[in-house]
């Protein structure tokens, strides 16, 4: 047995004065004669005798209650098992981490894994309620982690702890612990808590975590039995853009991180808060499926879309935002020399409301349009100027797409300088005169090449009974991916990937006497194919955790400040200022973290506004990462491999088994005798009462 205060052990000399007291009767006495001496000394001593008892009670009751009352003044108390000192008072700070991440959403006994740790907490607060020194650390690591108070402060905070979006690797939040606490009792001598379910995915790699061994680790896992927990992993469409009033596919693939199946579980779609398709899917333990949603909207612009389900208990991923884009302008433009006399160009490109056709002359086209334009197609341009030749590499390599059509005579100088910096290389003339008999049938074209994945996908392979046939104005060789060949094999269109750019070219001119290309049936897909992959598409969501986004703004204001407004929740209109540049035409918004956000501001996935001025430029979707949603935990005995080797380190089993407080308190705090002691205190002193009042004599 210890003491915790052993100075009080002087008041043991206080057992002295009833000793004193009842060896030295102070009193004086009468003597009285009485006649019948004989019967009076007899009673005397009966007297004597039982007064003699009742004293020597009466003063080891007094003795008792003043020594088991300065024991309770001294706290004597059993020491831990594992030898620790206990520091519920000393100077040390007891810094707790309440791991209130998403995952804790998770439910076991119906109780929610946030409410039993808050609970336990509040428990294990009850041995530290002298300490000074008691520290709060969520994942908000807000400003009030940084205080160090008392229990009564901390259990108040404890009451108003929400889920946080925000998850943290148990590495920083070691790290944040061990400076918050240097900064209070660099002396070391710290006891540092973890209450989590340590989670996987979101955990970080323990196996590297280094803890210093002056200072104490407990890990306190909060876990039960594996739940099921669906979630939304992506969604694409079927078409690089959709269309108004037309029918339009979506995908949708949901993963189940469970141990058991799903089965019929629906899935809605909404376009615009209106629910607009539904569909039912099956989902294999660990495995995901695909659900497809038809849908239509009238209207162009922008669209809010939302994936939703009903995933009980965890609820946090079971809406997916997204956004699309309706009919979204493909600017076009189209610079000739050699325009074909039929003007095939303009007729695909024109007289379509998806494209914003612009045709000039070569020779006087401003290069300042380039950088409004996606897709440019040059057309008979024999000879490419070092102007024009700098402006076209600006353009492609800053991500915009070139399709060439050669003239009858392209000048193949220019053209090897300006193309062999791509790759493309070892142009040649083909002096063959222009005759029907020199013109070859192009092949087939390749079904498993992805730029026709979608181009003949209602056209059977038999169903190609003719294609077209055309002679070649010059050939080349090179890195680049064949899009249609001559059946010789020679190219005909290929497609090389140019910085963040691409380059398509063609093998003959447009005039009806090379072929027949423009006028068949190949002609008007491929050209939309290369216009709707030259369209710069917007994503239809972003993640929080992709820390920056970029995004395309053809009339970007380089002095602009954009705001971020979140405009899906009534009750959090947040509005933010993000750290953001511009080059070229792309705006990059870095997301701020949750710590760096004003207390009362909270980052909700849903839908934002891109706002200027007052004007919305784009609307944007948010969501949080689904690394919170794969239920996968750490294991105590995982975690004791992880740790092993580190005294220091304590890992508790789950939560849920056993009296954890009482646990820890026998095998790191020690157990306090210093009730037993007032309880004994005032059981003797309630002796002496009796003692007093009842034994006469």
């Amino acid at each position: 047995m210890q003491f915790l205060f052993p100075s009080f052990l002087w008041g043991l000399l206080a057992l002295s004065v009833p000793v004193i007291i009842h060896l030295f009767n102070f009193r004086r006495t009468k003597r009285v004669f009485f006649t019948n001496v004989a019967f009076l000394k007899a009673v005397e001593t009966q007297t004597s005798s039982f007064r003699r008892i009742k004293q020597y009670l009466i003063l080891a009751s007094r003795i008792l209650f003043l020594l088991f009352l300065v024991l309770a003044f001294a706290q004597p108390f059993l020491p831990a098992k594992n030898g620790a000192a206990n520091r519920s008072s000393g100077l040390g700070v007891n810094s707790l981490y309440l791991d209130n991440s998403l995952s804790m959403q998770n439910t076991t006994e119906n109780k929610r894994y946030l409410d039993l740790a808050v609970t336990k907490i509040d428990e294990l607060l009850t041995l530290f309620r002298q300490s000074p020194n008691i520290q709060l650390i969520t994942n908000d690591f807000s400003g009030e982690d940084q205080a160090v108070t008392n229990t009564t402060k901390v259990k108040d905070r404890l009451t108003s702890v929400d889920f946080s979006s925000n998850p943290r690797t148990l590495e920083s939040v070691y790290k944040r612990q061990y400076n918050l606490a240097q900064k209070h009792n660099s002396s070391a001598n710290n006891q540092f808590f973890w209450f989590s379910d340590f989670q996987k995915s979101t955990a970080g790699d323990l196996r590297k975590l280094k803890t210093d061994t002056l200072n104490k680790l407990f890990l306190v896992p909060v876990q039960g039995k594996k739940n099921q927990n669906v979630f939304t992993d992506s969604v694409w469409l079927a078409s690089p853009f959709i269309r108004e009033m037309q029918n339009n596919v979506l995908y949708v693939k949901v993963y189940n991180s469970g141990s058991e199946e799903v089965e019929k579980l629906p899935v809605k779609l909404f376009i615009d808060n209106a629910q607009a398709s539904t569909a039912s899917v099956n989902i294999a333990p660990n495995g995901s499926a695909t659900a497809t949603f038809n849908f239509t909207v009238k209207d162009k612009g922008f669209h809010r879309g939302k994936v939703s389900f009903d995933d009980q208990p965890i609820t946090f991923d079971n809406d997916y935002y997204f956004v699309l884009n309706a009919s979204p302008k493909i600017q076009i433009l189209h610079l000739y020399q050699e325009r074909s006399s039929a003007d095939y160009i303009g007729k695909v490109f024109d007289n379509d409301s998806l494209f914003a056709y612009r045709a000039y002359n070569a020779t006087n086209v401003d290069v300042g349009q380039f950088k409004s334009a996606n897709l440019i197609v040059m057309e008979g341009v024999e000879q490419l100027s070092e102007i024009f030749k700098a402006s076209l590499d600006e353009f492609v390599r800053n991500g915009g797409n070139l399709l060439v059509f050669p003239s009858e005579r392209p000048d193949l100088v220019s053209y090897s300088q300006f193309l062999g910096a791509f790759g493309i290389q070892s142009f040649m003339l083909n002096n063959q005169p222009v005759l029907p008999q020199s013109q070859q049938a192009l092949a087939e074209p390749n079904r498993q090449n992805p730029f026709f994945a979608d181009v003949f996908e209602r056209t059977t392979l038999q169903g190609v009974v003719n294609t077209p046939v055309m002679q070649a104005a010059w050939t080349w060789s090179g890195v680049g991916e064949k899009i249609l060949t001559f059946k010789n094999m020679q190219n005909f269109i290929t497609s090389t990937r140019a910085s963040q750019g691409r380059i398509y070219v063609c093998a003959s001119p447009l005039e009806k006497s090379y072929g027949n290309f423009a006028e068949h049936a190949f002609f008007v897909p491929t050209m939309f194919k290369i216009a709707s992959m030259s369209s710069k598409q917007e994503r239809t969501a972003y993640n929080f955790s992709e820390g920056s986004i970029n995004l395309e703004l053809p009339n970007a204001k380089k002095n602009a400040t954009y705001k971020l407004k979140n405009v899906s929740s009534p009750n959090n209109k947040i509005e933010i200022i993000p750290i953001q540049r511009i080059v070229g035409t792309t705006l990059t918004l870095e997301l701020p973290k949750s710590s760096e956000l004003a207390d009362n501001q909270v980052l909700e996935s849903g839908y934002y506004e891109l706002k200027l001025d007052g004007k919305t430029e784009k609307l944007l979707a948010l969501n949080h990462d689904n690394e919170e949603s794969r239920m996968d935990f750490y294991s105590p005995e995982e975690l004791r491999n992880f740790f092993a080797g580190q005294k220091n380190v304590t890992i508790f089993d789950n939560l849920l088994n056993g009296d954890f407080v009482k646990t820890f308190q026998e095998n790191n705090v020690g157990t306090p005798l210093w009730k037993y002691c007032v309880m004994l205190a005032l059981a003797f002193l309630f002796i002496e009462i009796l003692l007093i009042r009842f034994m006469k004599g």
